[in-house]
């Protein structure tokens, strides 16, 4: 009787155990978002000095024109094996003019994220595909010829 409870018992743990594996897990990506600190950014008042004390550093800045950081958090959530989809995504970016003052600090979410699908597993190029054995045998002859190139035998050599 002990022995059945016990295996029983087993048993309900094993099957528990088994169902916490798929439960979805979720993950937190790039800058974690606080919403007081990210709504204290106020333009005309604050400067980059005072965003980079509240905020910290950007996730990644502007490269040309007037300077904008971007503060960029993304949620996602995966079941085990399979790729993880994302929940929830903010970024805000903070505009300062040529001074350094904070000009705007605006907000986007999921609605502007693109997603890229890739064609297939090669790159496609431009010319005529070759096969193996003209890759490998497709030199064969070449060099050497006249006007084949500069170490050919030519009339100056």
């Amino acid at each position: 009787m002990i022995q059945r409870k016990l295996i029983g018992t087993a048993i309900v743990l094993a099957a528990a155990l088994a169902a916490s594996g798929c439960a979805s897990i979720r993950e937190n990506r790039g800058y974690i978002i606080d919403q007081t600190l990210m709504d204290s950014v106020q333009p005309g008042i604050d400067n980059q000095q005072s965003v980079t004390q509240t905020l910290g550093r950007p996730t990644f800045t502007s490269q040309f024109g007037d300077p904008v950081w971007y503060y960029v958090s993304s949620v996602t959530g995966r079941k085990p094996f399979v790729r993880p989809r994302i929940r929830q995504h903010s970024v805000l970016a903070v505009r300062f003019d040529g001074s350094g003052n904070v000009v705007s600090a605006d907000r986007s979410g999921l609605d502007q994220v693109a997603y890229l699908q890739p064609d297939g597993d090669s790159t496609p190029t431009l010319g005529r595909e070759r096969g193996f054995f003209e890759d490998l045998f497709g030199n064969i002859g070449t060099v050497g010829a006249p006007g084949a190139g500069a170490g050919a035998g030519g009339p100056g050599t």
